[in-house]
Order: C-alpha cells, then structure tokens, then sequence
C-alpha cells in the first residue's frame, strides 16, 4: 500500500499534468476558432467558382480542356495524405491513415501504380516505420498556413496531371462538417469534378464574355489552388478541434484522478491519526 508521502507525490504529478493540458486545451480552442473562421470565410468563394466552372465544362467546346481529362483505364494515381505534425489530437492522425492505407489497398489490387505524398509528421512517421515508400513528404502545413503555401501544393499537382505524369490525384483528409463532427474523407483533386446538374443547363441561352474557353483556362487553376486550400484549412480546423476535445478529456480525467488521490491520502493520513491517538491512550492506561 503506497505510504501519505507516495500519494502527495502523486498529487503533485498529476496537477502538473492537468496545468499543462488545461493550457494545451486552453491554445487548442484558440487556434480552432482561428482556423474554423477561415474555412467559414472561403467556402462560399469556393462553391460559386465550382458552380462558375460547371457552368462553362457545360459548354461542348470547352469540355475537353487538359485538366479536365478523364482517363478510361487510371494507370497511375497520386495520393496526397494530410496529418499533422504533433500528436495528442486523440484518433485524428490514426483516422486518416487507415482511411487512406485502404484507399491505397484499393487502388492497388485494382492494378493502379499508386505515388504517395506525405503530409506532416505522423504520416512521414508511419510510413517510414511500416516501409511504406513516398515520393515527397511535407512539414510546412500547420496554422500558419497561407494561401500562397497552398498554391505551390496546387501548382505541382497541376504540373504533373497537365504533363500526364499521373492519371488522378487523390486527397486525404479531415473534413470539418460543424463543431461536433469532422470525418477523414478522399477528395479527388485532378481532373477537376464537374457538377452534373450544371450538364443538364447546358442548352439554357447564357453569353459569356469573354468565350466560355477563355474564362475556363483563367478559371480552372485558381478552383483547383482554392480546391487544395480549402482541403488543408479543413484538416487544420479539424485537427485543433481534436486536440482541444482531447485535452479537455486529459484534464478532466486529471481532476477526477487528484479526487481520488486525496481522498485515499485522507484516509492514510486518518487511519495514522487514529492508530496514534490509540497508543496515546494505551499508554497513558498502561501507566495508571
């Protein structure tokens, strides 16, 4: 049985513990507001331009534009992993790769070469302790992230599809749906999706200015930069989200641990009390 000096030490530990993950709780839900109001901010500007670009891949001229080629049979397909660089976020880092191990598994016994880009240093992490090979490997996405980090991503992948140097570019990360929900999911990056709804607007009488081609070619690379921006943004949100749920449940778990301590030092120490007030009053019998 641990001794009244044991449990004080343990005491002390644990609210040690509990000071640092209250503070990691307490920087976690800043960064998450921070972060959660850059994907509010961009989302509307990235749903009307994939509207805009439904709106002109509806024309038939414009249709066969490079970067939105399909290919019948996929030979060769890039996939990007996003975790991130620290842990403590709970099932986060371990959500997405198994999310993406089995879309890698997938692809694989479908015969498709599968490149593999990994972002943060979980996925660099496991990849390299499973002996899984990846062509690159990224560090540099955290909350500082800036538009511009994340058009160099887009400008590469761009580069590469354009040049056929890969068939389809797959993303994996965590998606931010509301405060309460976000869930690893697999974005298709290149060829850009084309939204069937607008296919079917195809004959209503629209003038473009200038032609639908032209504005497509201008269009097309900053979709897909906003595409991948919006990607990293989501995983960052989502991945402070986690920390902070994750943190908040180390404290508590703290709190509740110190209670316990102190009520079995408590006990200790009155168990000691009485078994001396019992020899006091021994001795002091055994003397008359």
């Amino acid at each position: 049985m641990a001794t009244s000096k044991e449990i004080r030490s343990r005491i002390g530990s644990v609210q040690n513990t509990k000071k640092i993950t209250r503070t990691m709780e307490l920087v976690s839900t800043a960064k998450a507001k921070k972060a959660v109001d850059k994907v509010v901010a961009s989302r509307p500007y990235a749903q009307k331009i994939k509207e805009l670009i439904g709106s002109l891949a509806a024309q038939g001229e414009v249709a066969d534009h490079p970067l939105l080629r399909r290919h019948t049979h996929i030979r060769k397909v890039l996939v990007v992993v996003v975790t991130a660089n620290r842990g403590l976020c709970g099932g986060y880092n371990s959500n997405i790769i198994r999310t993406s191990v089995a879309l890698m598994e997938a692809y694989k016994k479908a015969g498709v070469e599968v490149v593999l880009h990994a972002v943060g240093k979980k996925a660099i992490s496991y990849f390299n302790y499973q002996k899984i090979p990846y062509a690159a490997s990224f560090t540099n996405v955290d909350d500082k992230l800036r538009f511009s980090d994340a058009q160099k991503f887009a400008e590469a992948y761009m580069e590469a599809f354009a040049l056929e140097t890969v068939d389809k570019i797959d993303i994996v990360y965590t998606k931010y749906l509301s405060a309460a929900t976000q869930k690893p999911v697999v974005d298709t990056v290149l060829p850009v999706e084309i939204n069937t709804e607008e296919k079917e607007h195809k004959s209503l009488p629209f003038l473009f200015e200038p032609d639908p081609q032209a504005i497509l070619e201008s269009l097309l690379p900053k979709a897909i930069c906003m595409n991948v921006y919006q990607s990293l943004i989501d995983a960052i949100a989502s991945e402070q989200i986690a920390r902070r749920i994750a943190m908040k449940s180390a404290t508590d778990a703290a709190s509740d641990m110190i209670k316990s301590l102190t009520l079995q030092y408590n006990r200790i120490r009155q168990a000691k009390i009485t078994q001396e007030i019992a020899e006091i009053v021994g001795g002091a019998a055994a003397i008359q």
